[in-house]
């Protein structure tokens, strides 16, 4: 059995398709495996790549990676949420990126089957998951779960500061809280109409 380690996908080629074993691969670890032209490839984590792969289309776009989840139902669905420091995303630039990252993971075959792939921004109904999400944030209501001399407390206010290291909510009673970006827990903007 002959096999390479290939660094720009981060797998195992395999160029002898015939029993493969890895005694360095843990039991239990989530693998994809597919064949293309004669040799396996395995991928020991499929949205680390697209990450990989995103993150300079993102960029270019002046953007910044949020998130990406793999659902899996009839066929793979990958959401790839990404972010502006200031103002929103637009649906053109979704679409670019869209149409660069699936050429991209076509073109390595990171799905043995058919995918769906999204760009969208996360929409107020995901909780903010980045710091630079919280600066174009300032002022709207929120809802904070953060962790207190180990105990969750929660809160609800407007996002008065954000800083380097801490958010500063106000309640409607008006006092003030800071709270370490550490002991946040999740946060979510309340939708005001």
């Amino acid at each position: 059995m002959t096999y390479r380690k290939s660094d720009s996908v981060r797998g195992w080629f395999l160029t002898d398709i015939s029993i493969f074993y890895d005694s360095q691969v843990s039991s239990g670890e989530d693998l994809t495996f597919f064949c293309s032209y004669s040799q396996c490839l395995m991928i020991h984590d499929p949205l680390k790549r697209i990450e990989e792969l995103a993150l300079p289309l993102v960029k270019q776009e002046d953007l910044f990676l949020v998130d990406i989840e793999l659902k899996q139902q009839d066929m793979n669905v990958v959401w790839v949420y990404v972010d502006s420091e200031e103002g929103g995303v637009n649906l053109d630039v979704c679409s670019k990126i869209s149409r660069e990252l699936s050429f991209q993971v076509e073109n390595e075959d990171i799905f043995p089957k058919s995918y769906r792939l999204n760009v969208s921004s996360p929409g107020l109904s995901r909780p903010l998951s980045d710091k630079r999400q919280y600066g174009k944030n300032i002022g709207r209501t929120v809802k904070v779960k953060y962790k207190q001399d180990g105990e969750y407390e929660k809160i609800e206010g407007i996002l008065k500061e954000v800083a380097d290291s801490f958010v500063t909510i106000e309640n409607e009673g008006g006092h003030s809280e800071s709270i370490n970006f550490d002991d946040l827990v999740e946060t979510k903007i309340v939708p005001k109409i």
